[in-house]
C-alpha cells in the first residue's frame, strides 16, 4: 500500500530483492548489511545522490522527501512521535502548500515556507477535530519537521522540533572544511529554549521541568515546537478520552507548543561544500565537526552507508555493546538526512519545467514500514 504518494513509495524491485544481503548496489540496485540497507550512488538531475536506511522499530513515525522543479529543490526531513499520522499528513501535505504559495507569488520567500508551515498545522489540526469521536489520540501525535529549499543560489532553511542543518565550508585555500550550523533547534533541554517558554509564559512556574536529568516542556515533551501535539496547542483536546499521561490540570489558555518555524536565509557562495539535513537521531551520535569530517574525507560513494554507520557504532559504544547486537535492544532508531554537495553555477542551468518527486524506498520486514528512510545523502549542482 502507498500511504504517500508525494513521498516515498515502495519499490517493487527491491521487493523481489527478498531482503537478501548485497555487498554491491551498482545500477539502481540496493544492498544489506546488517541493520542497513542502503544505495551507493545514483542520478538526480545534474547531480548524484547516495542513500541508506536503518531497519527501524515496527510502527512508521517518520517520513522523508525530495522535490525538484521550477522553484528549485524542496527537501523534507519528518521525525515523528507518538505515532505515524503526522509525519504522514506533513509528508502529503507541507510540500503541496509551498508549491501553491510558490507558484502563486512567482517567487520563493521565508514567507512562503512560513505560509505552508501554518496552512499544514490547521489542515492536521482539522484531521484530529474530524477523528476525535474515532480516534482521540491523534491529538497527541505530533512531528519535528525539517525544510530546505533551494532557490536561485539561495537556500531558506525552516525548522520545527530538534533535526539540524550543518554546513560544510572551505576555509579559504586551506583544504580544511568548516562544520557551520545554520538551524536552530527548539528542545527544552537547551537553556535559551527554556528561557523562552518561561516569557511566553511568566505565570506558568510549570511550564519547563526536570525530570531524570532531562528538560521536557509541561513534563511531557522535549520539543518546544512542532506540527501536531494539539493536545499542548487547544484546551478541548487535553481531556479524556486521550491517555492521562499527556492531559495536564490547569486550562490551555494559549499554545504550549508552537508551530511557527525558525527560518534562516543562506546565499549559496562558492566555498559552500555540501549541506547536511539530519534528524536529531544522527547528531545524538556524532557532532557537526565528525559528520563534516567523514563526509569530506572519503569518496561520494558509499557516504550515506558510511556516515550512519558511524551514528551507529557511537550509539553501540555508548550502551556498551556490540554493533552486532544493536538490532535486539528493541529501541526506535531514526536517522534521517539529507546531503547536497554544492557546485556553484549559474541560476537557470537544467531548470525543470515542472515539479518532479524523486522516491526511492528499501524493502522492510512489513508493509507498515514499506515508507521509511532512515538516511539520504544528495549531491546535486544548483
Amino acid at each position: 500500500m502507498n500511504f504517500l504518494p508525494r513521498c516515498w513509495s515502495y519499490s517493487e524491485t527491491s521487493e523481489s530483492r527478498g531482503g537478501e544481503s548485497s555487498s554491491s548496489n551498482t545500477n539502481g540496485g540496493f544492498g544489506k548489511d546488517g541493520l542497513l540497507w542502503f544505495h551507493d550512488i545514483g542520478k538526480y538531475g545534474s547531480g548524484e545522490f547516495s542513500m541508506a536506511i536503518v531497519q527501524a522499530n515496527q510502527v512508521l513515525e517518520d517520513q522523508s522527501q525530495i522535490e525538484s522543479g521550477p522553484f528549485g529543490t524542496f527537501v523534507g526531513v519528518y521525525d515523528g512521535h507518538g505515532g505515524p499520522d503526522t509525519a504522514r499528513y506533513v509528508c502529503d501535505h507541507l510540500f503541496q502548500h509551498f508549491q501553491a504559495s510558490a507558484e502563486g507569488n512567482g517567487v520563493v520567500t521565508a514567507e512562503t515556507i512560513q505560509r505552508a508551515f501554518l496552512e499544514t498545522e490547521r489542515g492536521f489540526t482539522s484531521l484530529v477535530s474530524e477523528n476525535w469521536n474515532s480516534r482521540p489520540q491523534m491529538a497527541t501525535v505530533g512531528s519535528c519537521c525539517l525544510v530546505g529549499a533551494i532557490y536561485q543560489q539561495t537556500l531558506f532553511v525552516a525548522n520545527l522540533g530538534d533535526s539540524r542543518v550543518v554546513l560544510g565550508k572551505k576555509v579559504g585555500n586551506t583544504g580544511e572544511i568548516a562544520a557551520i550550523q545554520l538551524s536552530t533547534e527548539h528542545n527544552a533541554n537547551i537553556e535559551s529554549i527554556r528561557w523562552e517558554l518561561k516569557d511566553l509564559h511568566p505565570n506558568d512556574p510549570q511550564i519547563v521541568v526536570l525530570r531524570h536529568g532531562v528538560w521536557r516542556v509541561k513534563g511531557i515533551i522535549q520539543v518546544s515546537r512542532s506540527i501536531g501535539d494539539v493536545y499542548l496547542k487547544h484546551t478541548k483536546y487535553c481531556r479524556e478520552p486521550i491517555n492521562g499521561k499527556f492531559r495536564v490540570s490547569e486550562p490551555i489558555n494559549m499554545p504550549v507548543l508552537l508551530a511557527t518555524p525558525s527560518i534562516l536565509t543562506h546565499p549559496i557562495h562558492p566555498n559552500d561544500s555540501f549541506l547536511i539535513f539530519a534528524s536529531d537521531g544522527l547528531w545524538e551520535h556524532l557532532s557537526n565537526e565528525k559528520a563534516v569530517q567523514i563526509v569530506q574525507s572519503h569518496p561520494r560513494k558509499g557516504s550515506a552507508k558510511r556516515l550512519v554507520k558511524a551514528a551507529l557504532h557511537e550509539a553501540a559504544k555508548k550502551r556498551e555493546m556490540r554493533y552486532s547486537d544493536l538490532r535486539n535492544i528493541g529501541k526506535k532508531f531514526f536517522i534521517a538526512g539529507i546531503i547536497f554537495f554544492t557546485e556553484h553555477k549559474e541560476y537557470g542551468a537544467l531548470v525543470p519545467r515542472t515539479w518532479r518527486n524523486i522516491g526511492v524506498a528499501f524493502p522492510s520486514c512489513k508493509p507498515s514500514c514499506r515508507l521509511i528512510l532512515n538516511i539520504t545523502f544528495l549531491f546535486n549542482s544548483f
